[in-house]
């Protein structure tokens, strides 16, 4: 099963980068990072902006995977490998590219950031630690992501126009609620640029990697009793 699932992500992810689904969320991403963070800026602050604005990004992704498909291809693919091992790989390639983007930004803002903390904190945290925090941080905010776009699309909503705006709201919730992993991650980054005291996001790691096994498993369950 590992294999086909193996095979069906791949398969989705070659479908992204040959339709450029994956450029206008990828784009939206560099830009919102051009805007928010300057060169020199302290290192914690941009990690807090890139890996908050990952979370709707990655949302954004897997419309753009799961739209990437025509029907008649998924049909042939559903009748192959079965709907579930289907969408489970469509949801494992959706989460790739928000991966991949959450090492680039962070390499990237390592290289071009200024101090650590910023200036008044009383605290000089190393380098290696704000960069470990930001990056899982930012794959916290990735698998949320992820877990935001599964709920707000197909098998879930099969109205296409709804999706857009509960994937939304679904973000700016996961990002916004004190509960959530993502805000206390996020959170966590932008206390830390003021106190200068690192705080590694394991914990909201794994509430986050918890989140997304227990939504996806409902989705594709869903989508074994849905087949399109």
């Amino acid at each position: 099963m590992t294999g086909r699932i193996g095979s069906t992500a791949r398969y989705h992810l070659e479908l992204l980068l040959r339709s450029h689904a994956w450029l206008p969320p990828f784009l939206a991403y560099v830009l919102l990072l051009v805007i928010g963070v300057t060169v020199g800026d302290p290192l914690l602050g941009g990690l807090g902006l890139g890996a908050g604005a990952l979370l709707p990004v990655s949302a954004w992704f897997v419309r753009g995977v799961l739209a990437a498909e025509p029907s008649a291809s998924r049909a042939c693919l559903v009748a192959v490998a079965g709907p579930v091992r289907v969408h489970l790989g469509a949801l494992l390639a959706a989460l790739t590219v928000p991966l991949v983007l959450a090492v680039g930004q962070v390499v990237a803002l390592g290289w071009t950031s200024g101090p650590v903390a910023d200036p008044g904190a009383a605290g000089r945290p190393e380098t290696w630690a704000a960069l470990l925090a930001g990056l899982l941080a930012s794959v916290v905010c990735a698998l949320l992501g992820v877990l935001a776009g599964a709920l707000a699309d197909r098998p879930v909503l099969t109205r296409g126009p709804y999706g857009i705006p509960v994937a939304l709201t679904l973000s700016a919730l996961l990002l916004v609620v004190p509960v959530s992993p993502a805000n206390a991650a996020v959170r966590g980054l932008v206390a830390a640029a003021r106190t200068g005291r690192v705080a590694v996001p394991w914990v909201e790691l794994l509430l986050a990697v918890a989140l997304l096994a227990a939504g996806c498993a409902g989705v594709v369950a869903l989508a074994g009793r849905r087949p399109e």
